[in-house]
């Protein structure tokens, strides 16, 4: 991965960042990455604004239709004269997952390279972008039954037991998951319950043939800066509503797609676990270590060029060098 210089463009080199999508011959899709609050949304809008492009959201959480203020989605205005694509699309009570998302954004794709030449994929979940990218593996379906039991376990033992459970069966996997996720144990002790065969056997990393060729930006920022930004995030929320919104999905509470930071930290308090000061504190931290986890993903997968979210010219040059 590099790190890319500051450079200082020149006056008649940012006159050309107006990019003609008739004038270049590949589909390109650029891939805005970075952890959150790294302020991919308003980087990825200019950058749509210059090249003529519409964005495609990689976040699973903003494909959610009732999850807005805790799932930082871009406002109104922001989607007003940018196209954006795969935000609340689906409901929290649908089975959607990273396959569903690949298939219908490579079927998106097919179709809006017939119209332009540059599209953007912007987000922070890597297995989204993963899956955009080179596809992703393919999985024995797995009965419901499975996930069930190891889900009441999760709940009865805490995810420790989930964490030595996969380390006993697979610990190559168990070496390179995210051990603090516990939808991605689950899945992985489902298919090897399942299977009889470990988790790891199915990655073959064999990656799928493309009609487009991706330019990869990671926005990153120091880390003070970044997680003072997060902090900053999680009182904006609070003040637009975040509270009130949890409060309305709370019945839902068991869903797995509400089993996530700013949500999750809320039910606990509507439940009495712990006081309103505790909560925020919490999504504060859970936020922030959420960000950390996204950055190492990001770093250790893939070529990205690195960038600060107010390099927006270096960003287009970096652009133009690579279509």
């Amino acid at each position: 991965m590099q790190v890319s210089p500051i450079v200082q463009p020149t006056i008649c080199e940012c006159k050309k960042f107006m990019i003609s999508n008739k004038k270049i011959k590949d589909n390109i899709l650029i891939v805005i990455g970075g952890a959150t609050a790294t302020g991919k949304t308003s980087t990825a809008i200019k950058l749509a604004q210059k090249l003529d492009s519409e964005i495609i959201s990689a976040d699973s959480r903003q494909i959610y239709k009732e999850m807005s203020i805790g799932t930082a989605k871009p406002s109104k205005d922001e989607m007003q004269n940018i196209k954006h694509h795969f935000i609340g699309h689906v409901s929290i009570f649908d089975n959607y997952d990273a396959g569903t998302y690949e298939k219908e954004v490579i079927d998106f794709l097919d179709l809006y390279f017939k119209e332009k030449k540059i599209a953007i994929l912007c987000g922070g979940t890597g297995m989204y972008i993963e899956a955009v990218l080179h596809g992703l593996d393919e999985f024995p379906d797995i009965p419901g039954d499975i996930k069930e039991k190891l889900t009441v376990l999760y709940k009865e033992k805490g995810i420790s037991y989930l964490q030595q459970e996969l380390k006993t069966k697979d610990p190559g996997y168990f070496s390179k998951v995210d051990i603090n996720n516990p939808h991605r144990l689950i899945r992985a002790l489902s298919v090897i319950e399942f299977t009889g065969k470990k988790f790891s056997s199915f990655l073959k990393g064999k990656k799928k043939k493309r009609n487009f060729r991706h330019i990869n930006i990671l926005l990153d920022l120091p880390r003070e800066i970044l997680y003072q930004r997060i902090n900053d995030r999680v009182d904006i929320m609070l003040k637009h509503g975040l509270i009130e919104e949890a409060r309305s999905l709370y019945p839902n509470r068991h869903l797995k797609a509400l089993q996530t930071v700013g949500y999750k930290e809320l039910f606990d308090y509507f439940d009495g676990k712990i006081s309103i000061d505790e909560a925020i504190e919490l999504i504060k931290r859970n936020s922030r270590r959420y960000a950390k986890r996204q950055l190492t993903w990001f770093k250790n997968r893939g070529e990205w060029e690195i960038f600060s979210p107010q390099q927006i010219q270096e960003i287009m040059l970096f652009i133009e060098k690579n279509l």
